[in-house]
């Protein structure tokens, strides 16, 4: 019989054991897509930290909010998601301008958007922490890649916005704490962070001339501005 070791065997260990392993695929990658610069060393130091800031403010609420007494492949994909973040937000910070293999990064980080909330499903490991994990690292994607669409001018600086909603989002729930209360489950909310994060990674495109997409930037801002408002309009109802 094989020895187990109590530590990594439980979900809280598990992540933790899983997070290092992506943190080298988070270097490693991230070093590959700057090359030879200068700003190499500065930008690695800085993705992994704010990869390491995000893995132990995930394990804390893991251990508070996980229910399960496995963590589950959903989880795992999510924190892939969160590797492939750190590798784009590594290359951002070195001077890489988005080109085909950052935009391939995007598409793939995306796709697993959608396989880490089937796989919970599947398994019966769904649970809040799992939620609040996957809107975290949407938030930081879409965020991470309105900042690169606007320094490589792509879009003007205001696709900037495209990326903040949830943020303001959070900072007005602490004034109005009615606005942190639980949504209930909405696909429509679910469509329009696919719709953001999907434009954003279009944006990534080398060949999009800037001022291409604003038609398509306006839609997306106009959905976000529905998708937050109906949310704080049914918080507020009932908060009545």
């Amino acid at each position: 019989m094989s020895a187990r070791i109590p530590f990594v065997s439980s979900p809280v260990g598990t992540f933790y054991a899983a997070s290092l392993l992506g943190g080298i695929f988070l270097l490693v990658g991230g070093l590959m897509m700057i090359g030879p610069k200068n700003t190499a060393p500065f930008a690695a130091m800085l993705g992994l930290a704010g990869y390491l800031g995000a893995t132990i403010w995930a394990g804390y609420r893991l251990s508070v909010d996980f229910p399960h007494a496995s963590l589950g492949l959903c989880n795992i994909a999510t924190l892939g998601r969160l590797v492939l973040v750190g590798v784009l937000l590594i290359a951002l910070l070195g001077g890489v301008t988005p080109n085909w293999m950052t935009f391939a990064l995007a598409v793939i980080a995306l796709s697993l958007d959608g396989v880490d909330g089937w796989l919970a499903r599947k398994q019966g490991l769904a649970s809040d922490f799992g939620a609040r994990f996957d809107v975290e690292v949407d938030a930081a994607f879409a965020l991470l890649l309105a900042v690169s669409a606007a320094v490589a001018g792509a879009a003007e600086p205001y696709v900037v916005l495209l990326g903040l909603p949830y943020y303001l989002f959070v900072a007005a729930s602490v004034a109005f704490p009615w606005l942190a209360q639980p949504l209930p489950d909405r696909f429509s909310r679910k469509a329009v962070c696919v719709l953001q994060i999907a434009a954003l990674i279009v944006l990534q495109v080398p060949i999009i001339a800037p001022g291409q997409l604003d038609l398509l930037i306006l839609a997306v801002t106009a959905g976000l501005i529905w998708s937050f408002g109906h949310d704080i309009v049914w918080l507020w109802r009932r908060a009545k």
